[in-house]
């Protein structure tokens, strides 16, 4: 897929299609199912334009230990007046470009340009990986601290992103009191790094749950940072990161800056609100798939 459309064009179709007024709040909600084996079965369909798609993803938490991938899924693309099939896509590799996609995509807004960045960046899987190559492509980076679980994974993680160009090294949750910017990757279901320490210039993008118990960051950094996601609705189901304070009887679901596409069309200032973090909440959403699979598409037409 990289080679049809990499992750900075992946971003620009993202843009266009809010641009060309798709509304994620009426996005259909993702539905899920568990299957044998501790497993989630996820079914996620769009439809904007001259087309519709669906996607069938499955999260295997059993499967790293088998060797196999966590994600796996086909992505269905049809034509939307006829319904008829036109492409089959790898659903993971659909994943995998679509959600750095949508970071950039936020990043672009809410990073200021001008300098180079100090990333934080927790995770070594197949996201990890995407997002860092994402950020290289998109914006200067200084230097690369990797915290992740494995240290052998993030070992090898700082040795790609060396090869891209970064300084890079394994790093301590601690190393987000330095950063420009802190991406987090991960499977976590409870905080990675302690909020208080995040600067008050820092961006954080949290990309890693889309469950509503789950979170990556703490209570501190929400009621510190102004909070921008994909759609309010989204959000409101999903978004532990902010649904677990919320519950905690501090600020969380409700204290929602903006939305990516309030960020598009220019409703929000550039850069974010000024004097705090600016924390970028990511679910994932069945009409990003579209767009990147629409523009997959496209692109392969020519």
């Amino acid at each position: 897929m990289a080679a049809l459309l990499g992750p900075a064009a992946a971003a620009d179709a993202l843009a266009a299609a809010l641009r060309g007024g798709l509304d994620p709040e009426a996005c259909p909600p993702r539905s899920s199912i568990g299957v044998p084996g501790d497993g989630e079965l996820l079914l996620m369909p769009a439809a904007s334009g001259a087309y519709a798609g669906v996607k069938i993803a499955g999260v295997a938490p059993g499967n790293p230990a088998r060797g196999l991938p966590r994600i796996t899924g086909s992505y269905l693309l049809l034509d939307g007046p006829t319904l008829r099939p036109l492409v089959l896509l790898d659903g993971a590799a659909l994943t995998a470009l679509r959600t750095p996609a949508v970071s950039v995509l936020a990043l672009r807004h809410l990073a200021p340009a001008g300098r180079p960045l100090r990333m934080v960046l927790f995770g070594s899987g197949p996201q990890a990986y995407g997002h860092l190559e994402a950020v290289v492509a998109e914006r200067e980076v200084e230097s690369v601290a990797v915290v992740a679980r494995s240290r052998g994974g993030a070992g090898r993680l700082a040795a790609h992103a060396r090869t891209l160009g970064p300084a890079a090294r394994t790093g301590t949750p601690a190393d987000v009191a330095d950063a420009d910017l802190v991406v987090c990757c991960t499977t976590a279901r409870v905080p990675l790094f302690d909020g208080r320490l995040v600067r008050p210039d820092a961006v954080v993008v949290a990309v890693g749950s889309h469950e509503p118990t789950a979170r990556e960051t703490d209570t501190a950094l929400v009621r510190r940072a102004a909070v921008y996601v994909e759609s309010r609705a989204a959000a409101l189901r999903e978004a532990g990161d902010l649904l677990v304070p919320e519950a905690e009887g501090a600020v969380g679901a409700g204290h929602i800056t903006g939305t990516l596409a309030d960020l598009v069309a220019g409703r929000l200032p550039a850069g974010g609100e000024r004097g705090c973090p600016q924390l970028f909440k990511s679910v994932g959403m069945a009409w990003e798939d579209l767009a990147v699979a629409v523009a997959l598409y496209e692109a392969a037409q020519i």
